[in-house]
């Protein structure tokens, strides 16, 4: 049955998830947890909210305690921090912009300084800016966006390298667009195949200290990214090309990271796994 969005949107990136009607539904009831990252620590990037937040949720659920980094969004953060913590985590919030390479590696630092180690990086936020035609993508719009989702990963994960050990997992999110495209998207599914080509290289180069490395590509979910990033009327039609008829809620890829973080994933490393609600891709 197809179900979409409400028309609206929001001015600032990455928006604000406590704007959003309805809102995203990041926290599954019905989730049986399993204990399966029992005394992991992990550090979520773009966790305040989103699939982000869901992960986070998630990840508390199963015993971690985890180091949340966000742009600006105080309100989203302390509820995502809240939210774990009900669940028995230990949530440690990190504000700042990772397109800054001291501040991207601070993360790591802070992080582990904090906590005392570092078992599961999940490299998940991003911006996207849409534009009519390719000429409308300025130098400054593609250098802003590549700095935020790709080479803020390659910095943040070349310095928790340092820091993580066997068995530790590397967690990427890709997209739906690295893989068929977007025409309005051009600069923004560019870093998602860049990302896609760093996960599988990075993996077979690490194998060896049996880190692994994988990445999540999202199709169309709800979260704050799209009434930032696209017209009302857009919003309004969001979703509604896919198999399912509707975009995806938050919640419904948390477990695949859970997967990619825990023991379950242990003969899993270079893949993807794709949640896009019903679209077959080669990839």
């Amino acid at each position: 049955m197809t179900q979409t969005m409400p028309a609206q949107e929001q001015q600032v990136q990455p928006g604000r998830e406590s704007k959003m009607h309805p809102a995203p539904v990041y926290d599954d009831p019905h989730y049986k947890s399993a204990g399966k990252l029992q005394d992991k620590v992990a550090l979520i990037t773009g966790g305040d909210s989103g699939i982000g937040r869901a992960t986070t949720i998630a990840f508390a659920k199963e015993g971690a305690r985890v180091a949340i980094v966000y742009l600006e969004e105080d309100h989203d953060a302390k509820e995502t921090q809240q939210c774990a913590q009900a669940y028995g985590s230990e949530v440690l919030l990190i504000k700042g912009d990772i397109g800054d390479v001291a501040f991207a590696k601070k993360c790591v630092n802070d992080t582990f300084e904090h906590f005392g180690k570092l078992d599961i990086l999940v490299n998940n936020a991003g911006e996207q800016h849409t534009a009519a035609e390719p000429e409308d993508i300025s130098h400054e719009q593609l250098v802003r966006t590549f700095q935020t989702n790709f080479f803020s990963i390659v910095t943040i994960t070349l310095e928790a390298l340092k820091v993580m050990r066997e068995g530790a997992s590397i967690i990427n999110t890709s997209s739906i667009t690295a893989f068929k495209g977007n025409p309005d998207l051009i600069d923004y599914s560019a870093t998602k195949g860049a990302i896609t080509s760093f996960t599988r290289s990075l993996s077979t180069k690490i194998v060896d200290r049996q880190i692994r490395v994988n990445s999540v590509a999202p199709g169309p979910i709800w979260t704050p990214l799209i009434p930032a990033s696209f017209s009302a009327d857009k919003v309004a039609k969001f979703g509604k090309d896919t198999p399912m008829g509707r975009p995806g809620q938050p919640f419904e890829l948390a477990p695949a990271y859970v997967y990619l973080a825990s023991a379950d994933s242990s003969y899993v490393t270079g893949q993807t796994i794709h949640v896009n609600g019903g679209t077959v891709l080669n990839g």
